[in-house]
């Protein structure tokens, strides 16, 4: 006789392992000590991607105090208050000036990098006009006495922005190498892309075959960016310097929907004109990096005060013999944890706060209702830019622990129901271990051993769960049931 049972699996409460049943006993197909083995195995494997998963998101989860909170939100107004007294907007800014200056340095040591003699000259003007003859392009035209001055509404102040490959820009370095090799230039003029063939009679660019001229047009691309960061040789006072990477994508969008055959919107075009009258008040890329001061002030000082009070925490809180240089960066390391990262959200968001309501006040202080211009002269583009990725690392931290943490949880839930498989193998193996219990069979043919194999009976009994008053105890239960009697 055989009987054959489910395999291995827990069903209401139940363990059930495959057997089968002959005369001598019962035999499991799946030996009980092996399933036990595999599932000490899994939950071993389990136990460590708990400990793993709970490392994660301690990680991932910030451990800033109120000392810290407070902290962060005293840099970003430190920074704030910077931003609104030093950088401003164009043409009233302090650190503006400082970096007007810069720009004019790095601009003369390119210069003699590429062979400008000082001596003769050691004016801006002279190191500008020594670039500009060094890297000569086609589409240069400043609409100052030439027809692009009436039919594309060009002038000196607007033609780096309106001159797609004057634009620090991937767009704008193909449109560089596109104008280069066809001696074209190419310009947008209220929302409209236009293209000017022939555009310099006197120029040919050098190479002698297709990477030799790609790599000439990269560098004439790159040389005349840097001819033109603090205006054009001809400029008088500061000069139109080359658009903000940040603004200049205004161009872009238009360029990329006339492409594709793609309906400019009113919005774009406006925005677009925005763009050009800010750049003309002088927010160039020299301003924008005046914007960037503050914000990186901000970066330095959050890092700074999350590393000294962490450092003063080690040295106070752990042992003189437990000193170590590798203890002590892991305690102040200032990069890659989440409480720093959140110091640095408040602190970022404190600065952009700060920005927005000076760039606000002052755009509804122009008078005539709010002046959008002043607005965005004064608003920190930069320091927004940094705040979104913040964010951005908050919500991706955010949604990455509450994913480890549901995995912590079924990962305990499945603990649990193994532990109770290993216990419900373990109660079987007691059950089911009756080879001793099964020869009563041969020691009732023996009339001296009756009493037992009788006693045998009562426990192979007990352990099938057999209810107690219907099991057989005594010769005359016996012998009653066979007769029977009830009893």
């Amino acid at each position: 006789m055989k009987a054959s049972y489910e395999k291995e699996c827990i069903k209401d409460g139940f363990i059930v392992l495959e057997l089968e049943t002959n005369e001598d006993g019962f035999q499991f197909a799946s030996n009980i000590p092996t399933a036990v083995s595999s599932a000490n195995i899994e939950l071993q494997d389990i136990a460590e991607r708990l400990v793993e998963n709970i490392d994660t998101v301690k990680k991932l989860t910030p451990e800033c105090d109120k000392t810290d909170y407070i902290l962060a939100a005293t840099s970003g107004a430190i920074c704030g208050i910077i931003d609104i007294f030093l950088v401003g907007k164009p043409g009233e800014s302090p650190i503006g000036d400082v970096t007007d200056k810069w720009f004019e340095d790095r601009t003369k040591d390119f210069a003699k990098f590429c062979g400008w003699n000082e001596k003769d000259n050691d004016s801006l003007s002279s190191a500008i006009k020594y670039l500009e003859r060094k890297f000569k392009i086609p589409y240069d035209q400043r609409g100052a006495g030439d027809a692009a001055s009436v039919i594309f509404d060009l002038n000196p102040k607007n033609h780096h922005f309106k001159s797609f490959a004057h634009n620090p820009t991937l767009l704008g370095l193909f449109f560089s190498v596109l104008d280069q090799f066809g001696n074209t230039s190419h310009f947008l003029s209220g929302g409209e892309l236009i293209s000017l063939q022939q555009a310099d009679g006197k120029f040919e660019l050098r190479g002698n075959n297709i990477p030799g001229k790609l790599f000439c047009a990269f560098v004439n691309w790159f040389g005349h960016l840097i001819s033109d960061m603090s205006g054009s040789s001809s400029s008088k006072g500061r000069g139109m310097g080359i658009p903000s990477p940040l603004w200049s994508w205004t161009n872009d969008i238009i360029a990329i929907k006339k492409k594709l055959n793609i309906s400019v919107l009113e919005f774009d075009q406006s925005l677009n004109e925005l763009a050009i009258q800010i750049y003309k008040e002088g927010y160039d890329v020299r301003f924008q990096s005046a914007q960037a001061i503050p914000v990186f002030i901000n970066e330095m000082l959050v890092r700074m005060m999350y590393s000294i009070r962490r450092l003063i925490g080690f040295f106070i809180n752990t042992k003189k013999e437990e000193h170590s240089f590798v203890g002590l960066w892991k305690s102040c390391e200032p990069f890659s944890n989440a409480t720093v990262k959140r110091m640095l959200t408040v602190a970022h968001g404190t600065f952009c706060l700060m920005d927005a309501g000076d760039a606000a006040a002052h755009g509804f202080a122009s008078g005539g209702g709010f002046n959008v211009a002043e607005f965005f002269m004064r608003f920190n583009i930069v320091g927004v830019g940094r705040f979104t990725i913040s964010l951005y690392g908050e919500v991706k931290r955010g949604s990455k622990r509450a994913a480890t943490q549901k995995e912590v949880y079924f990962l305990k839930r499945e603990r649990i129901i193994i532990n109770d498989y290993i216990e419900g193998l373990k109660d079987l193996s007691d059950i089911y271990d009756d080879g001793d219990l099964l020869t009563f069979v041969e020691d009732l043919k023996c009339s001296d051993m009756y009493k037992q194999a009788f006693e045998k009976t009562i426990i192979l009994a007990e352990k099938r769960n057999v209810p107690g008053d219907e099991i057989l105890k005594s010769k005359a239960d016996v012998d009653a049931y066979f007769m029977g009697v009830n009893t």
